[in-house]
């Protein structure tokens, strides 16, 4: 033992050193958890501090009484005002709470005003907006809308920067803290009555027309014969497939397309459509043939209730946060005064419900797809490149300059030329000698120019939109959709007195002359505008003697309506197999409509699969491998139903998309291979049945290849994509380890940093559904199988007892992440559940998570 009294002696060197070294590497650990931690917190807490208050009492300069703001278990508000101006100041209130990141990044969008917020990256698509003029519409439209509509304006936007002016950028929404550190300047200037119009601009754009399929004809015809063309757009196939309306009058809806008529103008249109796709991707749109949507209405003869279903799923680009924000919208006594009772779903940035029902009827939108844009091409003075050809004088363009703030670098002037007909959109004046003119003399210098209906100053769609808020009736519905001048919808009806109706708007141009698939020249008045079809002869029905009403972008009316709508269709395959669904099932409740939404049967596939397995049978050249017979026999025995889950799903799709590849990118311009949508469905279908088609040959080989050579080497190569992907298991693969749905925030979800897209976006998820099906989850064949648009919420409204109705969009109700209900709504979306679309306020008030009262 040692003495107490003798100093202990110093520890060995070596020991002495391992004790420092491991006091250092715990200091060091220590610091490292502290920074670790403090980093969490702090960014936590930057996070969390933009989290609205949703309790409690707040008091807001501009109203008149006591607004009650009572948020569900979903976090969806219900608000309840004594009048209009309440009503509405708190909408834009709660809008901004829960959503204002998401509103400050579209009304950007839609002014052309990306690049201050995001910097030189975006002056290209900002110059493209400019140009279209979208911001300056939405002004224009504000100055003419009535004084109640604007008086409901005002008063959003009143709300909106009540709530701006309590809050700095970083307690807004934690996407203003990310932009800080490359625009440490950006500040969110306060809301306008004008801006919550100008996002129906992109939606008008997105939804807007034919377009694409214009400039694809035209570049389709510079390599291929007009005959081959008309393969490739084929009619609608009325005579398998359904219209929405039957149509009782023996007139010509339009004349079978004249591929020898246009102007084949290659360069300049390849230059339009680079701009218009650089658009689309920003706005997460363009009219894509077969992105669409789906809604039915069954009277009471069909339902177990007496009473009729209303059911809507639209389908748009997928996002983070969702495209809709849930609401409802109560005056507590309703009157003249204060007319509003209603739930439904709204766009961020805009008053009032786009859809949803009131306490007398219910509605949904599916898009028309009307041809409301026509390409012209305009003759440009050589010696004067402002001045373009009308009716033999020249005439000068409306110039205009805009300058476009940028961030981190000096403001840009552009330079807007427009022509009659509306901006050109080229961008470039090409020479003749350049071109095919597939008979047609060009002039020297020439341009493209857009003429659309969405350009014309025309009281903006939210006077319809809250017309259908009020709406008691058909007719009152009726009324309010006389001013939906675009983008043109479907508009499904069905009220609680057992009626179902339908109506289509909007401005759907007559021609003097062409049906609107090609440019045409716009030199002349040959090709003009004559007026629109008047509102009265537009398609509509009451209480049709079927007892229900299907849309799903399908034809409207057949071709004997006198009337050009469009040549350009969605092919009707959803529309085909929700009808046969509907009337073989008779009498089946909400919940059974609900699994016809989440129907994934895949028409295409059926009518494919069995000359697919007749080719495998009478291959010669080789025998199927031991994978290969596992994989036919899982797609002979597939239920045709594309689940997440399925086997079967996965080695069709792939089968599909090598198919198309093999079919067609031989002979076809990149700008034009197919995409595998609807109309694809048609080429393919009607392509069967002519074995030795020229399509059906590579030309890039020395053979001459078949049907069944094609689709045998089709089954082949997707059997290797999926071997390669999944493993040699064929047992094991499934649609949704390939068919993935990533909700990805628009603004930030895409930077390239991990570190902060992981932070907003969210996924990868399997998903069911695909092209062209009920569950139409889509995906592009020229790119993979992620998903990339989808139905973007499901409603099932019941008109005998509205609390029995069901609702979900595809995130949740916050733009805030890391809260509750940023995305708690995408597992039910995932599996095809609902919830509850509360409507009575006991019902709402006992599934309250919070209530917050706003006072003046």
């Amino acid at each position: 033992m040692n003495d107490i009294s003798t100093p202990p002696q110093p520890a060995p060197r070596k020991h002495r050193l391992r004790t420092i070294l491991k006091g250092i590497l715990w200091g060091a650990l220590t610091i490292l958890v502290v920074i670790v931690i403090s980093g969490w917190l702090f960014a936590r807490y930057s996070v969390t501090r933009a989290f609205p208050q949703t309790d409690g009492t707040i008091q807001i300069e501009g109203l008149t009484g006591e607004v009650e703001v009572v948020r569900d278990s979903m976090g969806i508000p219900h608000i309840y005002a004594d009048n209009v101006n309440d009503l509405f100041l708190a909408q834009g209130y709660v809008h901004a709470q829960d959503r204002f990141f998401q509103m400050d990044f579209w009304r950007k969008i839609s002014y052309g005003e990306l690049s201050s917020m995001f910097g030189d990256t975006q002056v290209d698509t900002d110059t493209f907006i400019r140009t279209m003029g979208w911001g300056r519409l939405a002004e224009a439209q504000y100055e003419i809308a009535s004084s109640e509509n604007k008086a409901i304006l005002d008063a959003y936007a009143a709300g909106v920067n009540a709530y701006l002016a309590t809050q700095s950028p970083a307690d807004l929404s934690f996407e203003y803290s990310i932009l800080e550190l490359t625009n440490r300047s950006y500040t969110p200037e306060p809301w306008t009555g004008a801006q919550s119009l100008a996002w129906g601009k992109v939606m008008a754009w997105d939804l807007g027309g034919n377009m694409d399929a214009e400039i694809e004809r035209a570049l389709a015809l510079a390599s291929l014969p007009p005959d081959r063309v008309a393969q490739i757009f084929p009619p609608y196939p009325g005579e398998r497939n359904p219209y929405i309306v039957a149509n009782q009058d023996a007139a010509k809806m339009g004349t079978p397309v004249d591929l020898t008529l246009s102007l084949n103008s290659t360069v300049a249109l390849s230059s339009a459509k680079a701009a218009i796709d650089a658009l689309n991707r920003v706005t997460g749109g363009g009219a894509e043939t077969g992105i669409g949507s789906n809604s039915w209405a069954v009277s009471g003869d069909l339902t177990p209730t007496g009473s009729p279903f209303l059911m809507n799923d639209p389908h748009l680009s997928s996002q983070m946060p969702s495209i809709w924000y849930q609401v409802g919208l109560h005056c507590r006594t309703v009157n003249d005064a204060c007319p509003y009772d209603v739930v439904g779903f709204s766009f961020a940035g805009v008053p009032g419900v786009v859809i949803g029902h009131n306490a007398n009827i219910a509605w949904g939108f599916t898009n028309v797809g009307p041809d409301v844009q026509d390409l012209y091409i305009e003759k440009i003075n050589p010696q004067n490149l402002n001045q373009y050809e009308v009716n033999g004088e020249w005439v000068d363009m409306d110039i205009r300059t805009e300058t476009i703030d940028v961030a981190g670098a000096d403001p840009i002037e552009v330079t807007v030329r427009s022509t009659r007909h509306g901006p050109i959109i080229s961008g470039i004046y090409e020479p003749l000698e350049e071109f095919d003119t597939a008979g047609i003399d060009l002039p020297e210098e020439y341009a493209v120019a857009l003429r659309w209906t969405g350009l014309d100053v025309v009281p903006s769609v939210v006077g319809p939109i809250l017309g259908f808020d009020r709406a008691r009736n058909f007719e009152e519905f009726r009324e309010a959709g006389l001013l939906f001048a675009a983008p043109s919808q479907n508009l499904l009806y069905a009220d609680t007195a057992g009626n179902i109706g339908y109506q289509m708007p909007g401005n759907i141009p007559m021609r003097a002359k062409g049906d609107g698939t090609l440019p045409v020249p716009g030199w002349t008045d040959e090709y003009e505008w004559t007026g629109f079809i008047p509102y009265d002869e537009l398609p509509a029905v009451l209480n049709p003697e079927s007892g229900y009403i299907v849309t799903a972008n399908n034809a409207v009316i057949d071709e004997a309506y006198p009337y050009l709508i469009t040549q350009d269709w969605d092919y009707g395959y959803r529309a085909r197999r929700i009808v046969d669904l509907v009337t073989s099932n008779p009498g089946i409740d909400l919940a059974d409509q609900a699994t016809i939404q989440f129907d994934s049967f895949d028409l295409n596939a059926d009518r494919i699969i069995p000359y697919i397995e007749l080719s495998l049978m009478g291959a010669t050249d080789r025998e199927l491998t031991p994978i290969e017979l596992d994989a036919i026999s899982e797609l002979s025995n597939w239920d045709r139903q594309n689940f997440a889950g399925s086997t079967g799903a996965a080695i069709w799709n792939a089968t599909w998309r090598n198919l198309l590849v093999r079919t067609f990118q031989d002979e076809l311009p990149e700008a034009l291979w197919p995409e595998g949508n609807s109309r694809w469905f048609e080429v393919v279908g009607n392509l069967l049945d002519e074995p030795l088609d020229p399509w059906w040959n590579d030309v890039t080989t020395q053979g001459l290849e078949s049907r069944d050579d094609v689709l045998a080497a089709a089954f082949y190569d997707a059997v290797a994509e999926l071997d390669g992907r999944l493993g040699s298991d064929v047992s094991s693969w499934t649609w949704g380890a390939i068919h993935e749905m990533t909700f990805i925030n628009q603004a930030l979800g895409s930077t390239g940093i991990g570190i902060i897209d992981d932070r907003f976006n969210r996924g990868p998820y399997p998903a069911s559904g695909s092209k062209g099906v009920v569950n139409a989850v889509g995906w592009t064949a020229t790119e993979g199988y992620q998903v990339n648009w989808l139905p973007s919420m499901r409603m099932l409204v019941d008109l005998g007892d509205l609390s029995r109705s069901r609702a979900i969009h595809t995130t949740g109700q916050s733009g805030h992440v890391d809260n509750e209900h940023y995305d708690d709504m995408i597992p039910l979306w995932l599996e095809g559940k609902t919830a509850p679309f509360l409507w009575n306020k006991a019902d709402i008030e006992a599934d309250a998570e919070a209530t917050m009262l706003l006072v003046p």
